[in-house]
Order: C-alpha cells, then structure tokens, then sequence
C-alpha cells in the first residue's frame, strides 16, 4: 500500500516538508519551519481529485495554480484519488505563493481544522 509523501510535491516550497508541529501544520526543512498552513496564512485550498483535474471549472486550477504547478504533475493528481489516505491539495496562500501538497489522512484533517 501507497503511503503518502507530507511533502510540497509542486510550486512554491518544492521538495519541503510538510508535518505537525505544536499542534500546527506546517511547512518546514532542516532549519526550521518556514510557513504555517492556518487560515491566517491560507487564501483559500482545494482537494485534487480526478474530477476536479478533468472538469477544469475548478477556480484555484484556473486562476491561481495554473500549469506552472499542476502540469507536471498533473497525471500525480488524478492518480492520487485511487491512493486511500493520501491526499493531493492545491494551496494558494494570502502572499501569493501556491503549492501542491501530497498529506496523509492526519495531515489532511488538520489541514482543513486550521484552515476552517
């Protein structure tokens, strides 16, 4: 069984780590966290599933996020939907950087409680 990556798979923080720290979401490396994923931070974020890849109405994947994050990996999202427990989410954060996060069903959860 596939188990998720909690990384920043596309976009903005590339390659980062995403985990849990004091409660909290977020983004990190080896120096430290570099951004929180709260609704303090968070312009708004979408759940990728195959519908949401091929229907193509989805405002986040026509506005904000683009090809420039989705079009690599775009075969990833849709594949993703198959994979119980792992989530791809499209994230646009209030200073303007947008990232792909793959998260595990924990991460995920806490993902939307903080971004409520």
């Amino acid at each position: 069984m596939a188990s998720a990556k909690n990384k920043v798979i596309a976009g903005d923080y590339e390659g980062k780590s995403v985990g849990e720290q004091f409660g909290e979401i977020v983004i990190k490396d080896i120096t430290g966290i570099l951004k929180p994923i709260n609704d303090a931070t968070v312009e708004n974020y979408e759940l990728i599933t195959d519908e949401v890849r091929k229907s193509g109405t989805s405002a986040i994947l026509r506005g904000s996020l683009g090809a420039v994050v989705l079009g690599p990996v775009g075969i990833l999202a849709g594949l993703s939907a198959k994979n119980k427990g792992i989530y791809q989410v499209a994230v646009q954060f209030k200073d303007e950087k947008k990232s792909l996060l793959e998260l595990d069903d924990k991460l995920y959860k806490l993902l939307v409680k903080k971004c409520f």
